[in-house]
């Protein structure tokens, strides 16, 4: 798991700087990264699998993000790697925050 985040070019990393080129935030859960890690070593492919595995979860992602500027943060979690539901998107509030009424 280790090799997914502490080295200087790790695959979650390289992955947040592409999403911060468009504005978002990319989190991964712990579960999720222990999923791939499961994932990888069920397949059988070791840290080459990983690249792979992180791909095809966050091919469809990356592609819906730039057209939705409302998106702050995206979450992948476990049931992301999983196949069992798709990320969270996070949407920054476009409201403007309420004034306070001033004093009578």
């Amino acid at each position: 798991m280790q090799i997914l985040t502490e080295p200087k070019n790790a695959l979650t990393k390289q992955y947040a700087k592409l999403f911060e080129m468009e504005g978002v935030d990319l989190e991964f859960r712990a579960d999720a990264l222990k999923s791939v890690a499961k994932r990888a070593l069920e397949r059988k492919t070791g840290a080459r699998g990983l690249r792979s595995i992180l791909e095809g979860v966050l091919l469809d992602t990356m592609y819906e993000i730039p057209s939705q500027s409302e998106v702050s943060k995206v979450v992948i979690d476990e049931s992301v790697i999983e196949g069992k539901s798709k990320p969270l998107y996070i949407y920054e509030n476009s409201e403007p925050a309420a004034k306070a009424a001033p004093d009578a």
